[in-house]
């Protein structure tokens, strides 16, 4: 029993991981970079907005561990370049990259203005891909790497008012598999997490009602996320890649 258990600790551990956490000021990356951070990792926090992702890395540092903040606009491919490159110059490699910003415009299809398209899709979709670019390759060289990127259940059943959202929640799932296929060899991980309601800032705003549509009748907690993207992240999930987790409380089955 011992020894069961402390195998598992180990294959859990991220000791010695250097972390990215975009949208890490609140939310699903908040909890997602304390629970890595938990588990031994640097974190480098990151969001466009710098208090929130400075008091995430203040709360990590506080807790004992090792952790950075950068504020940056993710959706901008030429500073999200800039920054990699800077993280790269500093620590040498990323081990694990876990592409969690994201923001909602809704609006039914015959209102949707060009912008409420463009910002969703350039924050949710194309930042994963500025992401991954600026860093797959020294995880290439060092043949080792987590990405575990953040979809929705929305990206597999579609929403009223959210085509937007459902758009680039899908596109990061036909993204995370192609990525997959193309460093499977090189010993990197690319996996997406697709959770459903949570109570999250984002949630704040649905009725008691929404409850109805999930099968466990409950909205899910932030926790409940990050503990499935700590998992993909360890050495138990190695063989692991191209797959979509969904934690959604049975929405989509």
């Amino acid at each position: 029993m011992f020894y069961h258990m402390k195998q598992m600790t180990s294959e859990w551990s991220l000791s010695g991981k250097i972390c990215v956490v975009t949208g890490a000021g609140r939310g699903i990356g908040r909890a997602t970079a304390l629970k890595l951070a938990s588990a031994g990792a640097h974190m480098i926090c990151v969001s466009k907005n710098e208090s929130s992702c400075a008091s995430t890395a203040e709360e990590i540092r506080e807790s004992g561990h090792g952790a950075e903040h950068i504020a940056v606009d993710v959706s901008d491919g030429k500073l999200v370049a800039a920054v990699c490159e800077s993280i790269l110059s500093k620590h040498g490699t990323v081990d694990i990259l876990i592409n969690n910003a994201g923001i909602a415009r809704d609006n039914l299809m015959l209102r949707m203005s060009d912008g409420e398209w463009t910002e969703v899709i350039n924050t949710n979709l194309s930042s994963c891909f500025h992401w991954t670019k600026g860093l797959l390759r020294a995880m290439v060289k060092k043949r080792e790497g987590r990405i575990v990127n953040l979809s929705s259940v929305v990206g597999c059943a579609g929403n009223f008012g959210q085509a937007n959202y459902a758009a680039a929640k899908a596109g990061i799932i036909g993204f995370t598999k192609s990525v997959a296929r193309e460093v499977a060899t090189r010993g990197i991980t690319v996996n997406a997490v697709a959770p459903g309601f949570i109570q999250t800032d984002m949630t704040n705003t649905l009725g008691e009602e929404i409850k109805e549509t999930i099968p466990m009748r409950q909205l899910g907690e932030v926790g409940d996320v990050a503990s499935v993207i700590e998992f993909l992240c360890s050495d138990g999930a190695k063989y692991v890649t191209g797959q979509v987790i969904h934690v959604d409380g049975g929405m989509y089955m």
